[in-house]
């Protein structure tokens, strides 16, 4: 890989991981405009990594708080952290029914959603969903005190179809939370640390390839930590744009790139062969 292919994928990823607008359906059409394939699941993880690093240091104060809250709440009971406690428990949930599910779907439906007309469907359905929760549904006041376990499973269930490339994570996890009555603040709180746990746990699968060194002999040192590092620097743009987004405009805007981005697929590259990641 070339140090430019490299900076490519890197702002690619960090720019789309935490809009809705789907990084790993981006991710695929960038290897097939650029004609290069990843040498497996490794280095696509590795760019996730920097992307949860900017997560993690951007909402630090945050993750602070919730593992205190629910430390606190076990061993004294206090009602200052049972909040916290419970905000945590709704991330192990909801985390748990993707990490199941999602394994099974993917499995399920491996050799069909890597197709540029699956892509071109999956980021129109987004789209579509995007529009309907900012124009049809009533948008709630809910916040993170009044959350139940109930909102954490359809959260997870809702994120679980993120597993497809062209439906994103952060997407899915936005549109379900909105749906069910949180408000936006909350809803976009919750979308983020979400992130942490689900693609940490993706990490699992880049093991072999870390192990090996394939990733380092396949990409090479120097374009690895290009990648890194654009990647962590336009993810941590990424979350402070769509968070000031989300507070000033409409979701509908995002509608319209995915259905401009799925019509780009379906025309131009549908007879693309898809990398196999």
């Amino acid at each position: 890989m070339s140090i430019l292919e490299a900076l490519i994928f890197g702002i690619v990823q960090g720019i789309t991981e935490f809009l809705p607008i789907s990084s790993t359906a981006h991710i695929v059409i960038t290897q097939i405009l650029l004609g290069y394939s990843f040498p497996g699941l490794g280095f696509e993880i590795f760019l996730h990594l920097a992307s949860i690093l900017a997560v993690v240091i951007y909402f630090r104060a945050d993750l602070l708080t919730i593992i205190k809250g629910f430390f606190g709440y076990i061993t004294s009971r206090s009602a200052e952290y049972r909040t916290s406690f419970y905000f945590a428990l709704y991330i192990i949930v909801a985390t748990f029914i993707t990490g199941v599910l999602g394994l099974v779907l993917e499995n399920a439906i491996r050799d069909v959603f890597k197709t540029p007309p699956f892509i071109a469907a999956a980021l129109a359905v987004t789209g579509l969903f995007l529009i309907i929760i900012e124009r049809f549904a009533r948008l709630g006041n809910r916040t993170e005190k009044e959350m139940t376990f109930v909102d954490a499973v359809i959260v997870g269930l809702g994120q679980t179809i993120s597993v497809m490339p062209g439906v994103s994570r952060s997407g899915a996890t936005l549109i379900t939370a909105l749906f069910i009555g949180l408000n936006k603040d909350t809803a976009v709180r919750y979308s983020f640390l979400l992130s942490i746990p689900v693609i940490l746990g993706s990490t699992v699968l880049a093991i072999g390839d870390f192990m090996e060194g394939s990733i380092i002999a396949e990409v090479g040192v120097g374009p690895l930590v290009i990648a890194f590092l654009a990647t962590f620097v336009f993810s941590w743009l990424g979350i402070v744009w769509l968070i000031d987004f989300l507070k000033k405009s409409k979701l509908i805007y995002f509608a319209l790139y995915c259905f401009a981005a799925a019509i780009f697929v379906y025309f131009y590259l549908e007879n693309s062969i898809i990398i196999d990641l």
